[in-house]
Protein backbone atom coordinates (compact mmCIF):
# COMPACT_ATOMS: atom_id res chain seq x y z
CA UNK A 1 0.00 0.00 0.00
CA UNK A 2 1.01 3.64 -0.45
CA UNK A 3 0.75 6.48 2.06
CA UNK A 4 1.73 10.15 2.42
CA UNK A 5 3.17 10.77 5.89
CA UNK A 6 1.76 13.73 7.81
CA UNK A 7 3.95 13.80 10.92
CA UNK A 8 5.72 11.71 13.54
CA UNK A 9 3.73 10.53 16.56
CA UNK A 10 4.94 9.98 20.16
CA UNK A 11 5.41 6.27 19.51
CA UNK A 12 7.96 7.09 16.81
CA UNK A 13 6.09 6.08 13.67
CA UNK A 14 5.01 8.30 10.83
CA UNK A 15 1.23 8.70 10.66
CA UNK A 16 -0.80 8.84 7.45
CA UNK A 17 -4.48 8.88 6.53
CA UNK A 18 -5.34 6.28 3.89
CA UNK A 19 -7.94 6.74 1.15
CA UNK A 20 -10.51 4.80 3.19
CA UNK A 21 -10.00 7.16 6.15
CA UNK A 22 -8.09 4.65 8.21
CA UNK A 23 -5.01 5.89 10.07
CA UNK A 24 -1.73 4.15 9.33
CA UNK A 25 1.22 4.16 11.76
CA UNK A 26 4.32 3.34 9.74
CA UNK A 27 7.88 2.64 10.88
CA UNK A 28 10.70 3.83 8.67
CA UNK A 29 8.74 6.79 7.26
CA UNK A 30 9.27 10.51 7.81
CA UNK A 31 6.98 13.58 7.55
CA UNK A 32 6.28 14.63 3.97
CA UNK A 33 7.35 11.32 2.48
CA UNK A 34 5.36 9.07 0.19
CA UNK A 35 6.10 5.42 0.91
CA UNK A 36 5.02 1.93 0.08
CA UNK A 37 4.48 -0.08 3.24
CA UNK A 38 3.68 -3.57 4.42
CA UNK A 39 0.89 -3.94 6.99
CA UNK A 40 1.95 -5.73 10.19
CA UNK A 41 -1.25 -5.14 12.17
CA UNK A 42 -4.69 -4.36 10.74
CA UNK A 43 -7.52 -3.09 12.95
CA UNK A 44 -10.89 -1.56 12.10
CA UNK A 45 -9.89 2.06 12.64
CA UNK A 46 -6.13 1.92 12.12
CA UNK A 47 -3.27 -0.21 10.88
CA UNK A 48 0.43 -0.48 11.58
CA UNK A 49 3.17 -1.18 9.09
CA UNK A 50 6.76 -0.88 7.96
CA UNK A 51 7.91 1.17 4.98
CA UNK A 52 9.33 -1.07 2.26
CA UNK A 53 10.06 1.59 -0.36
CA UNK A 54 10.42 5.38 -0.22
CA UNK A 55 8.82 6.89 -3.31
CA UNK A 56 9.44 10.51 -2.30
CA UNK A 57 12.05 11.12 0.37
CA UNK A 58 12.10 13.93 2.93
CA UNK A 59 15.17 16.21 2.88
CA UNK A 60 15.84 15.19 6.51
CA UNK A 61 16.28 11.51 5.57
CA UNK A 62 19.79 10.09 5.97
CA UNK A 63 21.27 6.62 5.51
CA UNK A 64 21.06 4.47 8.65
CA UNK A 65 24.34 3.34 10.19
CA UNK A 66 23.15 -0.17 11.14
CA UNK A 67 21.24 -2.79 9.18
CA UNK A 68 19.37 -3.62 12.42
CA UNK A 69 18.37 0.01 13.05
CA UNK A 70 14.63 -0.65 12.86
CA UNK A 71 14.86 -3.04 15.82
CA UNK A 72 17.07 -0.89 18.04
CA UNK A 73 16.98 2.75 16.95
CA UNK A 74 14.43 3.45 14.21
CA UNK A 75 15.29 7.15 13.96
CA UNK A 76 18.73 6.44 12.47
CA UNK A 77 17.11 7.54 9.20
CA UNK A 78 16.47 11.06 10.56
CA UNK A 79 18.97 13.93 10.54
CA UNK A 80 20.09 14.46 14.14
CA UNK A 81 19.23 18.17 14.25
CA UNK A 82 15.74 17.30 13.04
CA UNK A 83 15.50 14.52 15.64
CA UNK A 84 16.07 17.04 18.43
CA UNK A 85 13.45 19.34 16.91
CA UNK A 86 10.93 16.52 16.57
CA UNK A 87 11.37 15.48 20.21
CA UNK A 88 10.39 18.95 21.39
CA UNK A 89 7.43 18.94 18.99
CA UNK A 90 6.28 15.51 20.21
CA UNK A 91 6.62 16.57 23.85
CA UNK A 92 4.45 19.62 23.18
CA UNK A 93 1.92 17.43 21.36
CA UNK A 94 1.61 15.21 24.45
CA UNK A 95 0.61 18.24 26.51
CA UNK A 96 -1.69 19.64 23.82
CA UNK A 97 -3.58 16.34 23.93
CA UNK A 98 -4.35 17.24 27.58
CA UNK A 99 -5.42 20.77 26.50
CA UNK A 100 -2.23 22.22 28.00
CA UNK A 101 -0.43 24.73 25.80
CA UNK A 102 2.98 25.26 27.42
CA UNK A 103 6.26 26.34 25.89
CA UNK A 104 8.65 23.41 25.43
CA UNK A 105 12.38 24.13 25.42
CA UNK A 106 14.73 22.82 22.70
CA UNK A 107 15.80 19.26 23.43
CA UNK A 108 19.14 19.08 25.24
CA UNK A 109 21.88 16.71 24.07
CA UNK A 110 25.54 16.13 24.80
CA UNK A 111 26.02 15.78 21.03
CA UNK A 112 26.82 12.05 21.11
CA UNK A 113 24.24 10.18 19.07
CA UNK A 114 25.97 6.76 18.82
CA UNK A 115 27.91 4.63 21.30
CA UNK A 116 26.02 6.03 24.28
CA UNK A 117 24.05 3.13 25.79
CA UNK A 118 25.69 1.56 28.84
CA UNK A 119 23.29 -1.42 28.83
CA UNK A 120 22.19 -3.80 26.09
CA UNK A 121 20.27 -7.06 25.94
CA UNK A 122 20.79 -9.30 22.92
CA UNK A 123 18.93 -12.33 21.66
CA UNK A 124 20.85 -15.32 20.34
CA UNK A 125 20.17 -16.76 16.89
CA UNK A 126 21.09 -20.20 15.56
CA UNK A 127 22.11 -20.20 11.91
CA UNK A 128 21.61 -23.46 10.02
CA UNK A 129 23.92 -22.11 7.31
CA UNK A 130 27.04 -22.30 9.46
CA UNK A 131 25.72 -24.12 12.58
CA UNK A 132 26.80 -21.19 14.72
CA UNK A 133 25.27 -18.87 17.30
CA UNK A 134 24.95 -15.21 16.29
CA UNK A 135 23.96 -12.08 18.16
CA UNK A 136 20.44 -11.02 17.21
CA UNK A 137 17.55 -8.64 17.84
CA UNK A 138 13.85 -9.24 17.46
CA UNK A 139 12.46 -7.86 14.22
CA UNK A 140 10.13 -4.96 15.03
CA UNK A 141 6.48 -6.00 15.08
CA UNK A 142 7.27 -9.74 15.06
CA UNK A 143 8.68 -12.51 17.25
CA UNK A 144 11.31 -13.35 14.64
CA UNK A 145 14.99 -12.90 15.36
CA UNK A 146 17.37 -11.20 12.95
CA UNK A 147 21.10 -11.97 13.27
CA UNK A 148 23.41 -8.94 13.41
CA UNK A 149 27.06 -8.25 12.74
CA UNK A 150 27.05 -4.64 13.92
CA UNK A 151 25.17 -2.42 16.37
CA UNK A 152 26.21 1.16 17.04
CA UNK A 153 24.01 2.68 19.74
CA UNK A 154 25.66 0.83 22.65
CA UNK A 155 29.14 1.60 23.92
CA UNK A 156 31.69 -0.30 21.82
CA UNK A 157 32.95 -2.19 24.89
CA UNK A 158 29.52 -3.80 25.20
CA UNK A 159 29.31 -5.06 21.63
CA UNK A 160 32.89 -6.33 21.77
CA UNK A 161 32.14 -8.25 24.98
CA UNK A 162 28.94 -9.68 23.48
CA UNK A 163 30.78 -10.92 20.40
CA UNK A 164 33.51 -12.46 22.56
CA UNK A 165 30.90 -14.37 24.59
CA UNK A 166 29.23 -15.68 21.42
CA UNK A 167 32.62 -16.74 20.04
CA UNK A 168 33.23 -18.66 23.26
CA UNK A 169 29.81 -20.34 23.07
CA UNK A 170 30.53 -21.43 19.51
CA UNK A 171 33.91 -22.83 20.58
CA UNK A 172 32.01 -24.94 23.14
CA UNK A 173 29.49 -26.05 20.46
CA UNK A 174 26.63 -24.56 22.50
CA UNK A 175 23.13 -24.10 21.07
CA UNK A 176 21.20 -20.82 20.98
CA UNK A 177 17.97 -22.43 22.21
CA UNK A 178 19.63 -23.00 25.59
CA UNK A 179 19.58 -19.27 26.30
CA UNK A 180 16.92 -16.62 26.73
CA UNK A 181 19.20 -13.61 26.19
CA UNK A 182 22.57 -12.02 26.87
CA UNK A 183 22.71 -8.91 29.08
CA UNK A 184 25.76 -6.67 29.26
CA UNK A 185 26.33 -3.40 31.05
CA UNK A 186 29.41 -1.22 31.44
CA UNK A 187 30.44 1.73 33.54
CA UNK A 188 31.81 5.02 32.23
CA UNK A 189 35.35 3.65 32.46
CA UNK A 190 34.41 0.79 30.11
CA UNK A 191 34.36 -2.06 32.65
CA UNK A 192 31.74 -4.62 31.61
CA UNK A 193 29.48 -6.95 33.58
CA UNK A 194 27.71 -9.69 31.61
CA UNK A 195 25.26 -12.52 32.16
CA UNK A 196 23.78 -15.25 29.99
CA UNK A 197 20.17 -15.94 30.96
CA UNK A 198 19.51 -19.65 30.50
CA UNK A 199 16.03 -20.95 29.84
CA UNK A 200 14.46 -22.55 32.89
CA UNK A 201 17.12 -21.28 35.28
CA UNK A 202 17.21 -18.34 37.67
CA UNK A 203 19.16 -15.31 36.53
CA UNK A 204 22.82 -15.36 37.58
CA UNK A 205 24.26 -12.79 39.96
CA UNK A 206 26.04 -10.01 38.08
CA UNK A 207 29.04 -8.08 39.35
CA UNK A 208 28.00 -4.65 40.64
CA UNK A 209 29.25 -1.55 38.86
CA UNK A 210 30.08 1.93 40.10
CA UNK A 211 29.79 5.31 38.44
CA UNK A 212 30.12 8.94 39.47
CA UNK A 213 27.31 11.47 38.97
CA UNK A 214 27.89 15.14 39.74
CA UNK A 215 30.86 14.20 41.91
CA UNK A 216 29.14 11.43 43.91
CA UNK A 217 29.77 7.71 43.49
CA UNK A 218 26.91 5.25 43.06
CA UNK A 219 26.89 1.46 43.15
CA UNK A 220 24.23 -0.35 41.13
CA UNK A 221 23.31 -3.77 39.82
CA UNK A 222 23.81 -4.18 36.05
CA UNK A 223 20.41 -5.86 35.67
CA UNK A 224 18.62 -3.28 37.85
CA UNK A 225 17.45 0.24 37.10
CA UNK A 226 20.11 2.84 36.37
CA UNK A 227 20.11 5.42 33.61
CA UNK A 228 21.63 4.18 30.36
CA UNK A 229 23.02 7.54 29.20
CA UNK A 230 24.90 9.03 32.14
CA UNK A 231 26.44 12.14 30.49
CA UNK A 232 22.98 13.44 29.50
CA UNK A 233 21.54 12.33 32.86
CA UNK A 234 24.14 14.52 34.57
CA UNK A 235 22.92 17.50 32.54
CA UNK A 236 19.39 16.87 33.82
CA UNK A 237 20.63 16.51 37.41
CA UNK A 238 22.39 19.87 37.20
CA UNK A 239 19.13 21.47 36.04
CA UNK A 240 17.16 19.79 38.84
CA UNK A 241 19.66 21.01 41.45
CA UNK A 242 18.94 24.62 40.48
CA UNK A 243 15.29 24.20 41.49
CA UNK A 244 15.83 22.72 44.97
CA UNK A 245 14.84 25.73 47.09
CA UNK A 246 13.47 24.08 50.24
CA UNK A 247 15.26 22.33 53.09
CA UNK A 248 12.87 19.36 52.98
CA UNK A 249 13.11 17.16 49.87
CA UNK A 250 11.08 14.03 49.12
CA UNK A 251 12.38 11.80 46.31
CA UNK A 252 9.66 9.36 45.20
CA UNK A 253 10.22 6.36 42.89
CA UNK A 254 13.85 6.90 43.93
CA UNK A 255 15.48 3.74 42.53
CA UNK A 256 19.06 3.58 43.80
CA UNK A 257 18.76 7.22 44.93
CA UNK A 258 20.72 8.86 42.14
CA UNK A 259 18.47 11.93 41.79
CA UNK A 260 17.91 12.87 45.42
CA UNK A 261 21.43 12.03 46.54
CA UNK A 262 22.93 14.02 43.66
CA UNK A 263 20.90 17.19 44.18
CA UNK A 264 19.83 17.26 47.84
CA UNK A 265 22.10 15.16 50.06
CA UNK A 266 22.76 18.27 52.17
CA UNK A 267 19.01 18.68 52.80
CA UNK A 268 16.48 16.85 54.94
CA UNK A 269 16.11 14.18 52.27
CA UNK A 270 13.67 11.26 52.24
CA UNK A 271 13.98 8.65 49.48
CA UNK A 272 11.19 6.16 48.76
CA UNK A 273 11.55 2.99 46.66
CA UNK A 274 9.43 -0.18 46.49
CA UNK A 275 11.87 -2.56 44.78
CA UNK A 276 13.84 -4.35 47.47
CA UNK A 277 16.98 -4.84 45.38
CA UNK A 278 17.09 -1.17 44.35
CA UNK A 279 16.33 -0.17 47.95
CA UNK A 280 19.34 -2.12 49.23
CA UNK A 281 21.55 -0.31 46.73
CA UNK A 282 19.96 3.00 47.74
CA UNK A 283 20.79 2.38 51.40
CA UNK A 284 24.41 1.68 50.43
CA UNK A 285 24.57 4.85 48.31
CA UNK A 286 23.02 6.92 51.12
CA UNK A 287 25.67 6.02 53.73
CA UNK A 288 27.62 9.17 52.90
CA UNK A 289 24.51 11.36 53.22
CA UNK A 290 23.90 11.70 56.98
CA UNK A 291 20.59 13.57 56.60
CA UNK A 292 19.05 11.07 54.16
CA UNK A 293 16.24 8.72 55.19
CA UNK A 294 15.47 5.64 53.07
CA UNK A 295 11.94 4.20 53.03
CA UNK A 296 10.98 0.84 51.49
CA UNK A 297 7.40 1.33 50.26
CA UNK A 298 5.20 2.25 47.33
CA UNK A 299 5.40 5.99 46.76
CA UNK A 300 1.61 6.34 46.92
CA UNK A 301 1.51 4.55 50.29
CA UNK A 302 3.73 7.00 52.19
CA UNK A 303 2.08 10.28 51.29
CA UNK A 304 2.41 11.39 54.91
CA UNK A 305 5.92 12.52 54.00
CA UNK A 306 4.46 15.17 51.69
CA UNK A 307 4.39 18.55 53.48
CA UNK A 308 3.66 22.12 52.35
CA UNK A 309 7.31 23.01 52.98
CA UNK A 310 8.93 20.31 50.85
CA UNK A 311 10.09 19.85 47.28
CA UNK A 312 8.76 16.62 45.78
CA UNK A 313 10.84 14.84 43.13
CA UNK A 314 8.95 12.42 40.89
CA UNK A 315 10.60 9.92 38.53
CA UNK A 316 7.90 7.28 38.04
CA UNK A 317 7.87 4.34 35.61
CA UNK A 318 6.29 4.75 32.17
CA UNK A 319 2.79 4.31 33.61
CA UNK A 320 3.16 7.58 35.51
CA UNK A 321 2.00 8.45 39.03
CA UNK A 322 -0.70 6.70 41.02
CA UNK A 323 -3.95 8.67 41.37
CA UNK A 324 -3.67 8.45 45.17
CA UNK A 325 -0.38 10.33 45.00
CA UNK A 326 -1.77 13.00 42.66
CA UNK A 327 -4.69 13.54 45.03
CA UNK A 328 -2.33 14.00 47.99
CA UNK A 329 -0.20 16.52 46.09
CA UNK A 330 -3.32 18.56 45.35
CA UNK A 331 -4.43 18.32 48.96
CA UNK A 332 -1.16 19.25 50.69
CA UNK A 333 0.27 21.50 47.94
CA UNK A 334 4.04 21.09 48.50
CA UNK A 335 6.08 24.15 47.56
CA UNK A 336 7.55 22.65 44.38
CA UNK A 337 7.24 19.52 42.25
CA UNK A 338 10.08 18.34 40.01
CA UNK A 339 8.85 15.66 37.61
CA UNK A 340 11.30 13.73 35.42
CA UNK A 341 9.55 11.36 33.03
CA UNK A 342 10.49 8.76 30.43
CA UNK A 343 6.95 9.01 29.02
CA UNK A 344 5.64 12.54 28.33
CA UNK A 345 2.19 11.10 27.54
CA UNK A 346 1.56 9.98 31.14
CA UNK A 347 3.51 12.94 32.49
CA UNK A 348 1.15 15.34 30.69
CA UNK A 349 -1.84 13.38 32.00
CA UNK A 350 -0.56 13.71 35.58
CA UNK A 351 0.34 17.39 35.28
CA UNK A 352 -3.10 18.17 33.83
CA UNK A 353 -4.52 16.98 37.16
CA UNK A 354 -2.27 19.40 39.08
CA UNK A 355 -2.81 22.64 37.15
CA UNK A 356 -5.50 23.98 39.49
CA UNK A 357 -2.79 24.31 42.13
CA UNK A 358 0.47 24.47 40.17
CA UNK A 359 2.09 26.59 37.51
CA UNK A 360 4.38 24.88 35.02
CA UNK A 361 7.60 26.88 35.11
CA UNK A 362 9.57 24.83 32.60
CA UNK A 363 9.31 21.84 30.27
CA UNK A 364 12.77 20.64 29.27
CA UNK A 365 13.24 17.56 27.07
CA UNK A 366 16.54 15.63 27.15
CA UNK A 367 17.83 13.25 24.52
CA UNK A 368 18.65 10.29 26.76
CA UNK A 369 18.00 7.91 23.85
CA UNK A 370 19.45 9.30 20.59
CA UNK A 371 18.31 7.74 17.31
CA UNK A 372 15.17 6.44 18.99
CA UNK A 373 11.77 8.15 19.46
CA UNK A 374 12.10 8.01 23.25
CA UNK A 375 12.41 11.33 25.05
CA UNK A 376 12.97 12.16 28.71
CA UNK A 377 11.17 15.30 29.84
CA UNK A 378 11.77 17.41 32.95
CA UNK A 379 8.87 19.49 34.27
CA UNK A 380 9.29 22.11 37.00
CA UNK A 381 6.06 23.00 38.84
CA UNK A 382 5.61 25.67 41.49
CA UNK A 383 2.59 26.32 43.68
CA UNK A 384 0.18 28.96 42.39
Amino acid sequence: MQAKIDKLVPGGQGIATLENGKKAFIWGALPGETVEFEITKDKRSYCEGIATKVLQAAPERIAPQDDCYLATSPWQILDYTEELKQKSIITKECFLQQHLDFEVQPTITDGKDFGYRNKMEYSLYWSHDDNQIHLAFHTRGTHRKTPITRSSIERPEIFAKAQAIVDDLNAQHAEARTYQSLLIRCDQAGKTSAALFENGKSHPQMDALKDTLNGYEYSYSPNGFFQINLPVYELALKEIAQHITTNQVLDLYAGVGSIGLSVARDKELTLVEVNSAAFAEMEENAKQAPHAKCVLAKSEDVTEYITPECTVILDPPRAGCDQKLIDKLNEVKPAKIIYLSCNPITQARDIALLTDNYHVDKLQPYNFFPRTPHVENLAILSQI
